[in-house]
């Protein structure tokens, strides 16, 4: 459910840019922003980090979308916030005792350093990959194509494309980590 949780803004632009255009959509999902932010801090009296990251970057990339009336702001706010994303990931390398990537799933896993490093720095250079390929497809792919079909291309990739690479990256590395995860602290025979 928190998946659902944390996709639907992205979810309601969607469903909003195929019943309408890229300024209707831009719109719903800003409102859906401010929804999430405040559904979650009335639940859980508390923000959290990713939703507020993602509220501040729809909020002023969206805005300015609707206030110039230009689609090319609400196309960078991907890559902005995998950059913004890549940036806070890569910096706990430097600040802190712990990676980000540590702090959030070292109750799950227990890695040697090293290892934490480098599952921080392949987050940090996923977020940096993702930010370029989102610049690409929007600015850059099928340029010989109108404007609505290189917008729906966009979009497409945007919602499913971007998600579809997150999801493989997060298997592969699942996979990758499996040995590392802690089990459980009841065993068979406590049961």
């Amino acid at each position: 459910m928190k998946i659902f949780f944390d996709l639907f803004p992205l979810l309601l632009f969607f469903i909003a840019f195929k019943y309408y255009d890229i300024y209707v959509a831009t719109a719903v999902a800003i409102a859906a922003s401010f929804l999430q932010v405040g559904l979650f801090w009335l639940k859980h009296r508390r923000f959290e980090p990713m939703h507020l990251i993602t509220l501040a970057v729809i909020a002023v990339f969206g805005g300015l979308t609707l206030i110039l009336h230009d689609e090319t702001f609400i196309k960078w706010k991907p890559t902005i916030l995998y950059w913004v994303l890549a940036a806070v990931v890569l910096a706990s390398h430097f600040v802190g005792r712990e990676t980000v990537i540590q702090k959030l799933l070292g109750a799950q896993m227990t890695l040697p350093p090293r290892l934490w490093h480098r599952y921080n720095l392949s987050w940090g250079i996923l977020f940096v990959i993702l930010g370029a390929l989102n610049i690409y497809v929007a600015f850059y792919y099928a340029l010989d194509q109108d404007a609505e079909t290189r917008r729906n291309i966009w979009v497409n990739f945007k919602v499913f494309g971007l998600m579809a690479i997150t999801f493989v990256f997060v298997i592969i590395q699942a996979f990758y980590l499996s040995r590392h995860i802690k089990p459980d602290d009841t065993s068979e025979g406590e049961r």
